[in-house]
């Protein structure tokens, strides 16, 4: 069984990749598995989902997928727009076709898993088309329906909610789970974890097109990364939910470009990649089109790297891009099988933490690292991030989200630059790190994970009532 990378960077939009891409995915989902459009559907958001869906957007996301919108195609000013109060009922229209639906807000969880979505369904005649279809957003923006979280469960206690979503079954050359055998397999055949990744890619997508499609669609993640970053910084104002958090982008950058004819200024490269963080981080806030990289909650990371790569390393090219984003993605999937990406799930440490540990492998690679020392910056820069709690005040992808993302990004430059040093020799190993944040994640208090009842949120006392979306 094996992660396609096009699962692990996906396009779609902000504010979250659990709270809002997934849950419009689900909505679509369970639209269209019902004999016809109904009349009428009510959404029950349990967990997480509720407790911060307001702030995440999850309302919207709800009303968007109930009228047939995808993350990947959905108008950015799509009504409802971001930003703007949200009714829990009202009437929606979309290429699914037109309907009343209705949205309540419980924040108990499910036993199963955090981030619950119940959908209830009727017809014109107050006939019952579905009653309490539980679609359950595991992170990343990947779903599972009841059907397939109870298969997942009761195939081993062991296996984290959201392996089932993102494997397919199609065998593969080059099977991994840990990244001792990716680096086995790296050894027995002498080639490099991208040309592993983009290997096994070939084989799942062969329908497709095979390892031509996942390129395209690198290629496209890559595009929408650079417009991301363009935008941010030339997007000026106040960013939706009630905080009154002022975009920073735009003056940063101005201060940048003028800092170039001042070699006193103290301004440095890293300077660049807060920039491309903060830029990134604060589309998405505002409800803009982003990679889910691999969450969206921490979607700034591995772009602001990239970024760093493009501007301040020699010889860089569109196939280095790829190259980067094929051994992240190895790295996203080690994770994802084996712990979590999910705030919800561990805490921060999942997103933040697990996008550091894939732009560092990313990274290391374009600085023409071993595959020893590609995982010993993975290691590194996860390492570092263990424990980090996932506190977002009012249930906004804002606070400490964004400055949270430029932290990050630093950090996976240096854990490459480390590792490079090191020339891959370490005494932690990147599984034992993984295996460590999933660890983590399960002792973690439940108030540290998503909620905003816990952490920055209460010590600031911005509750989520206040929120404006």
């Amino acid at each position: 069984m094996a992660i396609s990378v096009t699962d692990i960077f996906s396009i779609g939009i902000g504010p979250s990749s659990s709270h809002t891409v997934g849950p419009m995915r689900a909505a679509k989902a369970f639209i269209e598995s019902l004999p016809h459009v109904p009349a009428r559907v009510h959404t029950e958001l349990r967990g997480s989902l509720a407790a911060t869906g307001r702030g995440h957007a999850t309302d919207r996301a709800v009303i968007l997928g109930l009228a047939g919108w995808d993350p990947l195609t959905v108008a950015i000013d799509a009504e409802p727009q971001a930003g703007h109060p949200i009714p829990e009922q009202g009437h929606v229209e979309g290429p699914a076709g037109a309907m009343y639906y209705s949205i309540s807000f419980n924040s108990t969880p499910v036993a199963e898993h955090p981030n619950c979505l119940i959908f209830s369904a009727w017809d014109s005649a107050g006939n019952a088309l579905a009653i309490e279809s539980e679609y359950f957003s595991v992170g990343g923006g990947f779903i599972l329906s009841r059907a397939e979280l109870d298969a997942e469960l009761s195939a081993s206690d062991e296996v984290p909610a959201g392996v089932a979503a993102a494997q397919v079954s199609e065998p593969v050359p080059y099977e991994f789970s840990t990244a001792q055998r990716l680096l086995e397999l790296s050894a027995e055949t002498g080639l490099a974890i991208w040309e592993l990744v983009l290997a096994n890619e070939e084989v799942l997508h062969k329908d497709e097109g095979g390892a031509e499609y996942v390129l395209h669609h690198l290629d496209r993640v890559w595009d929408v990364m650079r417009e991301c970053v363009t935008d941010g910084i030339s997007t000026r104002g106040i960013l939706p939910g009630g905080l009154h958090v002022s975009r920073r982008a735009p003056h940063m950058y101005e201060q940048l470009l003028n800092s170039y004819q001042d070699q006193a200024s103290g301004f440095s490269a890293m300077e660049w990649v807060n920039l491309y963080a903060l830029a990134v981080n604060e589309q998405n806030a505002a409800g803009g089109r982003v990679v889910t990289a691999p969450t969206n909650g921490a979607c700034g990371i591995i772009p602001a790297v990239l970024h760093y790569a493009r501007d301040f390393q020699a010889n860089f090219t569109r196939e280095s891009a790829r190259r980067y984003l094929l051994t992240a993605g190895a790295i996203g999937m080690i994770i994802k099988q084996n712990a979590s990406i999910s705030g919800a799930e561990v805490g921060c440490q999942g997103e933040v933490g697990s996008a550091s540990s894939m732009a560092a492998a990313g990274m290391a690679e374009l600085l023409g690292g071993t595959s020893a020392e590609i995982e010993n910056a993975a290691e590194i820069a996860l390492e570092h991030n263990l424990g980090l709690t996932c506190d977002p005040v009012g249930g906004l992808v804002q606070i400490p989200c964004i400055e949270r993302n430029a932290i990050g990004a630093v950090k996976s430059i240096n854990a490459a630059r480390l590792a490079k040093i090191g020339e891959g020799t370490h005494y932690v190993t990147l599984d034992a790190a993984v295996q460590t944040m999933a660890e983590t994640g399960r002792d973690m208090l439940s108030k540290y994970k998503e909620t905003s009842i816990g952490g920055l949120a209460k010590t600031l006392g911005f509750s989520v009532s206040q929120v404006e979306c």
